[in-house]
């Protein structure tokens, strides 16, 4: 057999493996959910939002979204390079009703045909390793309409010290990263990441389950079958002896606003933020309580305290980050944010909250907690601190008190927040 025709056979008995199969990757109806609620689904995005979904396969996540997302389902453009997926996907939507909900484009993700902010959100499940991540990040932020949101799963270590086993496999496919890796590629790629969701083992059990047995029930007489059948099973036995090792995370991410310019503050900066801080509140004493936590080291995070620039560069909104406890376990404090008057009601508060904690995040910060406006905060996240146990050391609404956990593959603390002595509290 030439090589042409080895690797056309090759390519045909992997398809044949994988065909009927209800997922191409790891992922569950839970974790699609997940995503998008950090997405902003329903709520934040529009009521009936346009969806692209890009190495779509056979469309379980597109049929889920044209089913449930906001109140009345989405608009779903459905992308793959493999025309049997798509005719799989269109069987599916038309016996479910949706047919008129999701339509199938062939092409490739890596150059989508499509103009630029024409979808509010872009979903790639198990897709983006085809392109790469960075190149993933970069070519499809143009698809994206004011307020839009981008999800994608990526896989990557889960340990600091992969075994060399684990290291070899995935060198040969595909370079993993850390978390912290692809998360500083997502904010130098001009996004701010809304969360993270760690994909549960189950999540593998989905994809790896069906495969398996597909690949106990094939013929290894196939052309090109015996030699998918034994990457097939590497791969399962890679994951069943390493799985602690790496996994899915799915990120989702909007693209930062390019007319806000938002940075860590520098020395220069400290009388203009004092004055801001003043104007916004009509007193001194939250300019007052920065100056205090700058004088204190082991609350003051190197790093966390951001501005955001006016057109002219004047310092237009403020928003600091500083370290608290939970239960005796570190934890971070967003306090204060302020926003000049001239500037309010125009972005630069959001930008800066959001650029603080993206710096968070970078930092490996894993609860941030604001005592705020119930309706303002839960757009970056926030939710009740009531809901992972955390408790306000002052009587405080409920919904006043707010945590965000940046990363949902630990255990959260609970118990008491201490502030630094600064609060007074």
């Amino acid at each position: 057999m030439s090589d042409n025709n080895a690797t056309t056979a090759l390519h045909d008995a992997f398809f044949a493996l994988h065909h009927g199969l209800p997922r191409q990757g790891p992922g569950s109806d839970d974790t699609t959910r997940r995503l998008l609620a950090l997405a902003g689904l329903p709520g934040a995005l529009p009521e009936r939002p346009r969806v692209l979904d890009l190495g779509c396969g056979p469309g379980r996540s597109a049929l889920l979204m044209a089913a449930e997302a906001g109140t009345a389902g989405a608009e779903v453009t459905a992308l793959d390079l493999h025309e049997p997926f798509l005719a799989e996907l269109r069987g599916a939507a038309d016996a479910r009703g949706l047919g008129g909900s999701i339509r199938t484009v062939r092409a490739d993700m890596a150059e989508p045909p499509f103009p630029d902010g024409s979808f509010d959100l872009v979903w790639a499940q198990s897709s983006a390793y085809a392109i790469g991540f960075d190149r993933a990040l970069r070519s499809w932020r143009r698809l994206i309409a004011p307020g839009g949101a981008l999800v994608v799963t990526e896989c990557e270590w889960t340990t600091a010290e992969p075994s060399p086993e684990a290291r070899a496999f995935w060198d040969r496919h595909y370079a993993l990263r850390s978390a912290a890796a692809n998360t500083a590629a997502a904010v130098a790629a001009g996004y701010h990441v809304l969360g993270t969701h760690a994909q549960p083992e189950s999540d593998w059990d989905e994809y790896y389950g069906p495969l398996g047995e597909r690949a106990d029930a094939a013929d290894p007489a196939v052309p090109g079958m015996a030699e998918a059948l034994a990457a097939t099973r590497a791969e399962i036995a890679m994951r069943r002896e390493h799985g602690g090792e790496y996994g899915y995370r799915g990120y989702v991410l909007r693209p930062a606003d390019p007319s806000r310019r938002t940075r860590p503050e520098t020395d220069a900066d400290v009388d203009a933020v004092r004055e801001v801080i003043a104007a916004a509140f009509g007193r001194e004493e939250e300019a007052d309580l920065v100056d205090a936590l700058r004088e204190d080291p082991a609350a003051w995070l190197p790093g966390l305290s951001y501005v955001a620039e006016a057109p002219d560069g004047t310092v237009a909104a403020y928003a600091l980050i500083t370290r608290c406890r939970v239960g005796g376990l570190p934890a971070a404090a967003l306090a204060p944010v302020a926003v000049a008057p001239a500037h309010q009601r125009q972005g630069a508060g959001e930008a800066v909250v959001r650029a603080a904690l993206d710096a968070a995040r970078l930092r490996g910060e894993r609860l941030v907690l604001v005592l705020g406006h119930p309706e303002y905060y839960p757009r970056f996240g926030f939710v009740p601190a009531s809901r992972y146990g955390i408790e306000a050391p002052f009587d405080v609404p409920d919904e006043a008190m707010m945590a965000l956990v940046t990363d949902s593959s630990g255990a959260v603390a609970r118990g008491m927040i201490e502030y630094p002595p600064a609060f007074g509290v």
